[in-house]
């Protein structure tokens, strides 16, 4: 029992004594608060102290600078001029002038002329036509003096910016485009003969390379072998933008440059889908007549047609039209 008594009181001592240290404890650490709110305030105070000083330099001197007093000479003279109801206009300012009413611009059907709203009547344009008879019409409806360019325009379900989509080949057209081509054959020596034969305008690396460095670009085809490709590296600003830079998917890097030349003599042309996915290209002239123009036409819709691409999901051909030079457009089936 005795015992028990003592370790009851050593216990309550051992309490006593913990409860003792957390008051001391607790009371130091409001002590260091106190202290640290104190600092605080007076680094406030010091603070604030400065801020008012610099302040009231900065507007003194602002008030003694030649800008300040020439913006309250400014300020006091424009609220003059408002309490005076004065509203001209000050130092070469334009008055606000009232705008008149905003043209009216004609549709453009009705700024259409005579001859074109007259053969345009000719075509119903909720009408699909077979793609003979959609030539028949566009070579009717032809307007021009000219011998007007029959074109074929057709709207694709291809993403350009694709690469396996991105559609550019050639085709040779059976009766041609109706234009004399200007072809160039950047070839060596041993084939210059060759490629004169053949019908190039322009043959040898002594004839085209002081073209290409002058910037005379007097031909609509340049057609080269492969080794010549590196020296026409500095010309590619010159000729990329054109359409004039060989390309072997466009047949005009061949190693067998005499045929190359006799297929762009003979009517072979390049299409490529546009940024749009469109494809517009030109199957000769009005005088052609409507068979010439259908048979180029229909090789083209093969070509285009053998061109689909195999990852395409979707339909391919969306819609086409054929056109002549400023005449209507119709609506033809191509599928």
């Amino acid at each position: 029992m005795a015992d028990n008594k003592e370790l009851k009181e050593k216990a309550k001592q051992i309490a006593d004594d913990i409860v003792e240290a957390a008051d001391q404890t607790r009371a130091a650490v409001e002590d260091v608060v106190e202290g640290v709110q104190e600092a605080r305030e007076q680094l406030h105070d010091k603070v604030a102290d400065k801020l008012d000083d610099a302040t009231e330099h900065f507007a003194k001197a602002g008030k003694r600078s030649e800008k300040s007093v020439k913006a309250a000479e400014e300020e006091a003279e424009r609220q003059a001029r408002k309490e005076a109801g004065d509203t001209t206009p000050q130092d070469g300012a334009v008055a606000n002038v009232e705008k008149g009413p905003a043209p009216k611009t004609r549709p453009l059907a009705e700024r259409k002329g005579k001859n074109y709203k007259k053969v345009a009547a000719k075509v119903d344009k909720t009408k699909v036509y077979s793609l003979a008879d959609g030539i028949k019409l566009a070579t009717e409806t032809a307007t021009t003096k000219f011998d007007s360019t029959v074109e074929i325009h057709v709207r694709l379900g291809v993403d350009p910016k694709q690469a396996d989509q991105n559609i550019r080949t050639t085709v040779v057209l059976p009766n041609g485009t109706g234009k004399t081509i200007r072809v160039a054959a950047l070839v060596g020596e041993d084939m210059e003969a060759d490629a004169k034969k053949a019908g190039a305008d322009y043959a040898g690396e002594g004839e085209i390379m002081p073209m290409l460095e002058k910037e005379n670009l007097d031909f609509d085809v340049l057609i080269a072998t492969p080794q010549y490709m590196p020296k026409l590296g500095r010309f590619a600003r010159l000729l990329g933008p054109r359409g004039l830079m060989p390309n072997p998917k466009a047949g005009t890097v061949s190693a067998n440059p005499a045929e190359a030349i006799k297929e762009a003599k003979a009517g072979k042309v390049e299409y490529r889908v546009d940024k749009q996915g469109n494809v517009h290209l030109g199957i000769g002239k009005v005088s052609f007549g409507v068979d010439k123009l259908v048979e180029n036409a229909n090789v083209f819709v093969n070509s285009l047609k053998a061109a689909k691409p195999t990852t395409l999901k979707g339909n391919y051909i969306l819609s086409a039209a054929v056109s002549t030079t400023m005449g209507p457009g119709v609506k033809v089936n191509i599928d």
